[in-house]
């Protein structure tokens, strides 16, 4: 290994990845390169540095990640009881209360881009579950609403015929992908307990589905 020199072809076998990729890190200067003649060439054990220097890279920020905490991307204010019969009308209301936290910086994008991705696809997750999300580069942090649905929405399209009687709706800032990506599994997979889905129907208010959602 040591300091062989290598080719593009070379370092793209390497490292699995197209000869096209490796020629444009070189070209951008993101990978330790140098050029005799007109042809890119690298030395083995500088590729090495920087794969490795990559990895650690890349396993630190999943460790600086934050662990979904429900407290502090709910508050009890926006936890609501909905009585609304259509998708649209529940959807509205409830991305009404979720613009009234700080992190939401414009309401009515909150509100269109909430119907134009549930136009796109039901986020409707099946046991009377949908999770309506987006990304917002108007949304400064990862926030949520809840909407507990006393008129069951009927037009959500879900994968199991039911009916939605819970609304989780999710915004984050666009550059939260990891951790939004990772609220939406926490609330998916803590979501099919019937114990709990049960408990939410029957809460008879507001603070109390707040409590059992942040358990």
């Amino acid at each position: 290994m040591g300091d062989d020199i290598l080719t593009i072809e070379e370092v793209a076998k390497y490292l699995r990845v197209s000869d096209r990729t490796v020629y444009d890190w070189a070209q951008k200067g993101e990978i330790p390169a140098g050029k005799i003649g007109t042809v890119w060439r690298f030395k083995k054990s500088e590729v090495e540095n920087w794969v490795n220097e990559r990895l650690s890279a890349s396993s630190n920020q999943k460790k600086n990640e934050p662990e979904v905490d429900v407290a502090k991307i709910l508050s009890p204010d926006r936890v609501v009881f909905l009585n609304r019969s259509t998708k649209q009308d529940a959807l509205t209301e409830l991305a009404g209360i979720l613009a009234t936290a700080p992190q939401v910086k414009k309401s009515e994008e909150l509100l269109n881009e909430i119907l134009k991705r549930e136009a796109l696809m039901s986020t409707a997750v099946g046991r009377g579950i949908a999770i309506p999300h987006v990304r917002l580069s108007s949304v400064s942090d990862l926030v949520m609403a809840v909407g507990v649905c006393k008129t069951p929405v009927q037009d959500f399209q879900t994968i199991d015929d039911k009916p939605v009687d819970l609304l989780i709706m999710i915004a984050a800032a666009y550059n939260q992908h990891t951790y939004y990506l990772k609220t939406l599994s926490y609330f998916s997979a803590k979501l099919k307990n019937q114990e709990l889905r049960t408990a939410l129907s029957k809460a008879s208010s507001t603070d109390e589905v707040y409590d059992l959602i942040c358990q």
